[in-house]
């Protein structure tokens, strides 16, 4: 019931449902073929038959960015996963052993978070080749110095506790000590941060879908929907306007959720 006492919230998850089953099973939702003309009537603009209007080819909009749903969540789901999985290694080791380890490595973190994150990226895509995949890598590389410091913070913390000390005295290896004690009490603010992270993922990775770098035509992804629609602004101007609201509309609904559950109010 605490949820009913927060519209924004409720209107957010609504959101983010919609958007996961679109993911899921976008037929579901989709009236069209997102890759087949829907008829004689090009730059159609938004009316109940579609909803999003028609493209140069007649496609029916609203279906191409359902379907596009599924590449840039995935490669922004990806993103995350990457960042995470870097970040928490490297500061889960780091923070444990210390020392000159600790010293080198986190200088080579540093290096990481000093680099833009969209830069980054495009290394990463430039020598992977584009698509979603290499997006993802891309931005979560960005992503896991900042991951990579929080775990390390944590760990710094945990390994200081008295039943870590315990079990050193018991004579429980490290690496048990790392993976049953001192991941499971370091792992919550990451999975909090993670959550926080996915909203800044779909941007980053719809940034660069804009620029060209994600799925190729005619594949359907959020940013490159929002481009294509650039040659037509003056005409058809709903073609980037639509699906950038879509955009706009999942990314605050990420970040409001994830703060709910985070405890802010």
């Amino acid at each position: 019931m605490k949820y009913l006492r927060h519209p924004d919230v409720v209107v957010s998850v609504v959101i983010l449902a919609l958007t996961a089953l679109a993911v899921i099973a976008p037929a579901l939702l989709a009236p069209y073929d997102p890759y087949q003309s829907v008829g004689a009537l090009r730059l159609a603009p938004p009316s109940w038959e579609h909803l999003f209007g028609t493209d140069h080819l007649a496609r029916d909009v609203f279906s191409r960015v359902i379907y596009g749903a599924r590449l840039s969540l995935s490669a922004a789901g990806l993103a995350v996963v990457a960042g995470v999985t870097a970040g928490a290694i490297i500061g889960l080791i780091t923070g444990y052993l210390r020392g000159p380890v600790d010293a080198v490595v986190m200088r080579f973190v540093d290096v990481v978070i000093a680099i833009p994150g969209i830069l980054l990226a495009l290394i990463v895509v430039a020598s992977l080749g584009f698509g979603p995949v290499a997006i993802g890598l891309g931005v979560g590389l960005g992503t896991s110095g900042t991951f990579a410091r929080v775990m390390r913070a944590q760990v710094i913390r945990v390994r200081s506790e008295e039943y870590i000390e315990a079990a050193r005295t018991l004579g429980v290896r490290g690496p048990t000590i790392l993976v049953r004690h001192v991941l499971p009490n370091a792992a919550r603010p990451i999975i909090a941060m993670a959550a926080l992270e996915l909203a800044l993922a779909i941007l980053a990775v719809s940034a660069l879908s804009f620029l060209g770098f994600g799925a190729q035509p005619p594949a359907p992804e959020w940013g490159s929907l929002v481009s294509a629609g650039r040659d037509f602004v003056a005409v058809a101007p709903w073609l980037s306007i639509l699906p950038g609201m879509v955009i706009l509309l999942v990314v605050l609904s990420v970040n409001r959720v994830s703060r709910f559950i985070g405890g802010e109010r």
